[in-house]
């Protein structure tokens, strides 16, 4: 366990974390970066006017897959990006090279 990891319960560096469930500070969320780019998703989404489950349509996926990975749950893969982008009228190498470089810490 790091030093940084707390109870969640009891607020103490010796207990284990307990588990709280995926957010959108998981795995995936945690890049600032990746944020903004499914950031830029949602919006051009909702922009479009379209529901979750209208682009999920259109990519020929469930809802719940838009769902994930707007929410962090899961995590795109480039080709998903690509697809997904693509539906909602986004150029995906122009998205992609506005990204900031990788902080140096």
């Amino acid at each position: 366990m790091a030093l940084h990891d707390y109870c969640v319960k009891c607020g103490s560096r010796h207990c284990r974390p307990m588990a709280t469930g995926r957010t959108s500070t998981t795995k995936g969320f945690q890049d600032e970066r990746y944020r903004v780019l499914i950031g830029m998703l949602v919006a051009a989404r909702k922009s479009a006017g379209l529901s979750q489950g209208a682009l999920a349509d259109l990519l020929h996926r469930h809802q719940q897959f838009v769902s994930r990975y707007e929410t962090g749950e899961r995590r795109l893969d480039v080709v998903e990006f690509v697809d997904i982008a693509r539906a909602l009228a986004i150029d995906p190498a122009a998205a992609v090279s506005g990204v900031s470089p990788a902080s140096t810490e």
